[in-house]
């Protein structure tokens, strides 16, 4: 089984590949021939996730999913980097020694 803060860190990967495929999309949106990247997320057996792109099915833009796609994968971002300052911050808790 996976660590709190591994399946955060896996969060947070995912999020920036999100991240990183809407702001392609957007970048290239008037490229002719252009076809977005769709993320492609698989939930791993041992807890956490793993992104990846892949081509969509048809060409052109659909900018209102990728501007929408940035807000989920900011906030996906900033939720798992809560959870692991927590998990961090709890096992800073656990092993303070008392002089």
């Amino acid at each position: 089984m996976a660590t709190t803060a591994s399946i955060a860190l896996s969060g947070m990967n995912a999020a920036q590949v999100a991240l990183n495929a809407s702001a392609h999309n957007i970048a290239n949106q008037s490229t002719a021939g252009f076809r977005r990247q769709e993320v492609v997320r698989e939930a791993q057996p041992q807890g956490g996730v793993v992104a990846s792109t892949a081509p969509a099915s048809a060409e052109g833009s659909a900018l209102e999913r990728d501007v929408v796609s940035q807000l989920q994968a900011k906030n996906a971002f900033l939720a798992n980097l809560a959870v692991f300052k927590a998990t961090d911050q709890m096992a800073g808790s656990l092993l303070k020694v008392k002089a």
